[in-house]
């Protein structure tokens, strides 16, 4: 067995090592970050990643005839739908406000700042508008409804994303 002493010396040597390994990596990574920051680009709008999305919701739409089964099912819930249609206008409108009003007449950047609380109710209001619709429309799609719904989302999201 080691002695007292030993120990001292084995611990002493391992803090030693440790604090130099410390010093190494926090050197390395501020040597990192500046060059990451010297290389980063902005990403391009036009990617495999937004063409595939745009691409799977515009064949799943014609695929599940999303518009003709949205406008003359008879078995869509209509009160769910409707909510669903309401809380989605106020999720559009709070985005516009942001949008048009705050950041191209305003000129404020960082609105969040300015008015903390449209983004948590515009979360809200999109999480309770994506459950109105999933109840609306289950006794179409039964099991797949939250998958079409979810990939047009997708699809719509990324095709903003390229526009603007």
């Amino acid at each position: 067995m080691l002695n007292n002493s030993e120990f001292a010396t084995l611990r002493n040597r391992f803090r030693r090592d440790a604090e130099l390994l410390m010093q190494d990596v926090s050197a390395d990574d501020t040597d990192e970050k500046r060059q990451e920051d010297k290389d980063a680009k902005p990403l391009p709008r036009i990617n495999r990643h937004s063409i595939f999305w745009i691409l799977v919701s515009i064949g799943l739409t014609y695929y599940v005839d999303f518009f003709r089964v949205i406008l003359e099912n008879d078995n869509i819930k209509s009160w769910w739908f409707n909510v669903g249609l309401s809380l989605l206008g106020i999720c559009l409108t709070l985005a516009s406000f942001c949008i048009v009003y705050l950041e191209w007449f305003k000129g404020i950047k960082h609105y969040d700042q300015e008015y903390p609380a449209i983004a948590p109710i515009t979360t809200a209001a999109f999480i309770a508008a994506s459950c109105s619709f999933n109840i609306a429309l289950w006794p179409v799609w039964s099991f797949l409804t939250p998958v079409i719904l979810f990939t047009q989302f997708m699809g719509v999201v990324m095709l903003i994303s390229m526009l603007g």
